[in-house]
């Protein structure tokens, strides 16, 4: 990877807040026009590694930079280039959205409203609302827009549709989708793996304070094994097809039924096998990315066991 290519370097990076918080010697590179999710459970350590990003927090050690920069030294410079969406938002003491916004732009020096403008239409926002009053997915949508509305080349969001309901939360996707079809970088934290799965292009896993994988989506939308779930008819049928060689991983013999795992070039052998058999039904067990994690979450905490 050409070292140009790099918009995010994170090297070696730790923030120790003791009691085994924190994040621990992180190691990952985003290059310019990725779209990466980063997905664990609450706690996990995904706002401590942004927020490190944006240089909001000094590190324990390592480091973080962004086009080439040092997140903690330069901060103040970085965050002009980014669209950050926070996971808690705080807005200052001004009173509406639309002087919230008109704030951000002066800070943006941004002389254009107009596409500020199509993303409150699209996210069917009310700026003139009183910021304090607003619901929490009101303030959902004003930070939405005073991210992108500058048209930055990096965005940046921890847990981005969190208030958002499932109408607009589709809607958000949609924003963002475009966004990335235009080049942009993005880094997008949150809990609902669905959520990146149908996204991102790479999606990284963290989980108490450690990044456990950096996973090529294509690897979970085209796996090497697949699964199926076989029912018979037969009992006869049910207890051939156990002695034909398939890797079994499941037997529910109260419903004559079979779980295997199949390579990729294995599925016509299975097919060929079942074509004599009368079947109740064959449905694939798709693999997601949740499954993806939690078996990398085993993995993780078996070799933490074994030492």
């Amino acid at each position: 990877m050409d070292k140009n290519d790099i918009v995010i370097n994170v090297d070696n990076l730790t923030k120790d807040y003791g009691d085994k918080k924190g994040i621990f010697d992180e190691n990952f590179q985003i290059k310019r026009g990725q779209m990466v999710g980063f997905v664990g459970t609450n706690g996990s350590g995904k706002t401590t590694t942004i927020r490190s990003i944006l240089g909001f927090i000094h590190p324990t050690s390592g480091h973080a930079y962004v086009n080439g920069l040092e997140s903690w030294r330069h901060s103040s410079e970085i965050v002009k280039n980014i669209g950050y969406v926070p996971g808690e938002i705080a807005f200052p003491d001004l009173g509406t959205g639309t002087a919230f916004l008109k704030s951000q732009a002066s800070f943006l020096h941004l002389k254009n409203f107009d596409y500020a403008n199509s993303l409150i239409e699209q996210l069917q926002l009310d700026p003139s609302a009183n910021l304090k009053r607003m619901s929490k997915g009101m303030k959902q949508k004003t930070a939405l827009v005073a991210a992108l509305m500058a048209n930055p080349e990096i965005i940046i969001m921890d847990e981005p549709t969190t208030g958002l309901d499932p109408l607009m939360r589709e809607t958000f996707i949609s924003i963002i989708e475009k966004e990335h079809q235009k080049g942009k970088t993005i880094l997008m934290s949150s809990h609902m793996f669905e959520e990146v799965e149908d996204t991102c292009d790479s999606v990284m896993l963290i989980s108490n304070g450690h990044l456990i994988d950096f996973v090529d989506m294509e690897v979970i939308h085209h796996p090497k094994v697949k699964e199926y779930k076989i029912e018979f008819f037969k009992h006869d049928d049910y207890v051939a097809f156990q002695n034909e060689g398939f890797n079994i991983v499941r037997l529910q013999d109260q419903y004559n039924q079979a779980t295997v795992k199949i390579p990729k070039d294995g599925v016509e052998t299975l097919f060929k096998s079942l074509k004599n058999k009368k079947l109740k039904y064959i449905s694939e067990n798709r693999y997601t990315l949740e499954k993806h994690f939690l078996e990398k979450l085993r993995e993780q905490n078996k070799i933490e066991e074994d030492k």
